[in-house]
């Protein structure tokens, strides 16, 4: 079948929409007809290269929509589902799996590196040509095949446009203070960098009744949506003494579970240095990965845990549903981080607003 996708075919160049073909689904695949697809910097950092992909690629991996037709050997999912994407599909029982990382899942994480859905070659093509797919998905187009793992059902009341949201950004972040740190009641929580994935961090620490929640960020903008998710506290940098604040707010300690979302070696300093002895601190912004990173070693000592999250921990049948539910019942906000809806025609004029960080999600609507 045919559809429209946006393609890159070169580093640094404009996304093209082109029409692409899939081919006949393997015993395993998913089509997923796109309903909404977000735009995340991770898509950005591929068009600028600091991120690898196969190219010529399709672009996307939050993207949320209807199940259209299965494979044979297909169990999960049926036609007609609501899915959302994740980008991270694993077996369950690979050496990583049973070591609680299916992050690093064996038979799934060769994927993005190849560009494919986990086996065999591309199910897509451009003019007979292989067309790689991008982090398992490509869910900037009409269509995406996608293997059973990545399809997630999900009740059918959330609107796709919120749904998407929650296969990357809301997964990263809420997972990250929920099921990685394992925030618990009454505990200080700190998150430097408010973007996509600091705000619902702060969403995270808030589910979890973290006290106080303190949200830092050069942006009076930002701060204020992370007051509408949870914070109790804001601090912009060029205005506040980070540091003397959170100690203020935390008995003179420092935080008991610190996240650092803004993806710089500043953001992490401080992120450390803020984090009281014996603290928890999450890493969940990410730069480019070539990039030496130089810390003040003091602020690693005092037995402080510091962990890298990608997913936050994230058990996508699991979770997927929890997050969607929670957003139905009222308790995790997602109309609040969307600033922008369009088509897929106006994708660089999106991926544009994603570089200058106007943006903390712009979400491409499909009829």
């Amino acid at each position: 079948m045919q559809f429209k996708a946006a393609v890159l075919d070169r580093v640094g160049a404009p996304l093209v929409v082109r029409a692409v073909t899939a081919a006949p689904l393997g015993p395993f695949d998913v089509g997923v007809r796109i309903r909404a697809s977000g735009l995340c910097h991770t898509d950005l950092e591929a068009i600028q290269g600091s991120v690898a992909a196969r190219l010529p690629v399709v672009l996307g991996h939050e993207g949320a929509g209807v199940v259209e037709v299965v494979g044979t050997a297909v169990t999960a999912v049926k036609p007609g589902d609501h899915v959302v994407c994740s980008w991270n599909p694993h077996c369950g029982h690979c050496f990583y799996c049973e070591q609680d990382l299916p992050i690093l899942c064996d038979r799934h994480i060769g994927a993005h590196r190849d560009g494919t859905i986990g086996d065999g070659p591309p199910r897509l093509s451009l003019e007979n040509k292989p067309l790689h797919h991008f982090m398992a998905l490509s869910t900037h187009a009409e269509y995406a095949v996608v293997t059973e793992a990545s399809a997630i059902a999900v009740p059918k009341d959330i609107p796709f446009d919120r749904a998407c949201l929650i296969g990357c950004g809301v997964m990263t972040g809420v997972g990250g203070a929920v099921r990685m740190a394992r925030v618990t009641p009454g505990a200080s929580a700190l998150v430097v960098g408010v973007g996509a994935v600091g705000l619902n961090a702060v969403q995270g620490a808030a589910i979890a009744r973290a006290e106080p929640i303190i949200a830092v960020d050069l942006s009076d903008h930002r701060l204020g949506l992370a007051r509408q998710l949870g914070a109790t506290e804001t601090l912009n940098p060029a205005r506040d003494d980070v540091l003397a604040r959170v100690k203020a707010l935390t008995h003179g300690r420092g935080a008991d579970f610190a996240f650092e979302a803004g993806g710089g070696e500043k953001t992490l300093q401080l992120t450390i240095e803020a984090a009281r002895p014996g603290a928890t601190v999450i890493i969940l912004g990410k730069t480019d990965p070539n990039q030496h990173v130089s810390l003040r070693f003091g602020s690693l000592m005092g037995e402080k845990r510091i962990i890298r999250s990608s997913y936050g921990n994230a058990r996508p049948q699991r979770d997927f549903p929890w997050l969607a539910r929670l957003y139905l019942e009222g308790k995790l906000k997602l109309d609040e981080l969307i600033d922008r809806r369009l088509t897929l025609e106006e994708i660089n004029d999106g991926f544009a607003g994603v570089k200058q960080g106007s943006l903390v999600r712009a979400v491409i609507q499909f009829s």
